[in-house]
């Protein structure tokens, strides 16, 4: 029986084992991937994080897991594939997909969300080399340059907006007419002189040298750009929790700040179980917040633990 059993081994989840770790609890992180540290492995360059300016997200990934593991944390290679919550005993069963099974007073859910991709060739050559799916933590690389930004919803919006400050021009490309984001934000974006609509058409392949150089569009024409931000929007790794806690619309967990969760049959909070990070219904998705995330949730377990052992 673990005090406190972790979902998931990227910046939440390691933050929420620091942080657990220090108000001496048992954890445990369970993890898909042998030594993984989660999706900001695949940065490039994380410039956005206070004090570790121009840092790789494999290296700043590396730190977070060895100060947890410093910290005596156990780390589980496996997958679960379910949750189950026992009432009387107010305890968590987590089943792993070698049907074993383990058990905890609280559980931590921090599994992220993925980033929807593009699908066309050039793009994984390119990921972290001219293709980003992150305006906000990778804009202020393309400062003064073009850059493509792919899709027609308020993400990509509210990235194109962002990127118009920054770039030189900003091509949104949409393969329809008509827009899924908010009516506000397509008249903002209209707006912007340096902003170009390119509709009806879709990129075909990502090119370039050492980095991206141009995109190819369905249509035949190409653009020379420096930076391609593919906008589609997340997924977020949510179907574990749905039967438990409310969700969203868009399969977000509902929560707050200290990382609470609500039960779906009568919207009270559900005890011992929290969420951190890209899973987590909130207004940015950022390595900073996610960490918080961590510190918070496991704040919040703590609490809860010392509680029910009065």
């Amino acid at each position: 029986m673990y005090d406190v059993l972790i979902i998931g081994s990227g910046p939440a989840g390691l933050s929420a084992a620091i942080y657990s770790r220090r108000a001496i609890l048992n954890v445990a992180v369970i993890e898909k991937e042998y030594m993984g540290t989660g999706q900001i492995a695949e940065s490039g360059k994380v410039d956005n994080y206070p004090g570790l300016p121009g840092i790789s997200g494999y290296d700043l990934g590396e730190k977070f897991r060895e100060h947890a593991a410093g910290l005596g944390t156990e780390f589980i290679e496996n997958e679960v594939v379910d949750i189950v919550y026992e009432d009387n005993a107010q305890t968590y069963i987590l089943k792993l997909t070698d049907e074993s099974e383990i058990s905890a007073r609280a559980v931590i859910y921090a599994a992220g969300a993925y980033k929807r991709q593009a699908g066309v060739p050039g793009e994984k050559e390119y990921n972290g080399r001219g293709v980003s799916y992150c305006a906000l933590c990778d804009g202020a690389f393309y400062k003064g340059k073009k850059v493509a930004v792919l899709g027609g919803g308020d993400t990509a919006f509210h990235d194109a907006l962002y990127l118009s400050d920054i770039c030189e021009k900003v091509y949104l490309v949409h393969r329809r007419k008509e827009f899924r984001a908010a009516d506000s934000l397509v008249e903002a974006l209209k707006s912007k002189r340096n902003v170009e609509f390119i509709l009806e058409d879709s990129v075909k392949e990502i090119l370039g040298d050492k980095a991206v150089n141009k995109v190819k569009l369905v249509s035949g024409n190409e653009i020379e750009v420096n930076g391609v931000f593919v906008a589609y929007g997340a997924i977020p790794q949510t179907g574990l929790l749905k039967h438990l806690v409310k969700t969203d619309d868009r399969g977000y967990v509902v929560s707050d700040e200290t990382g609470i969760t609500f039960r779906i049959s009568d919207d009270k909070q559900m005890p011992g179980l929290y969420v951190a990070g890209d899973a987590r219904e909130k207004v940015i998705q950022q390595v900073v917040t996610a960490v918080a995330d961590g510190a918070n949730a496991a704040t919040s377990a703590s609490e809860y633990i010392r509680n029910s052992l009065i």
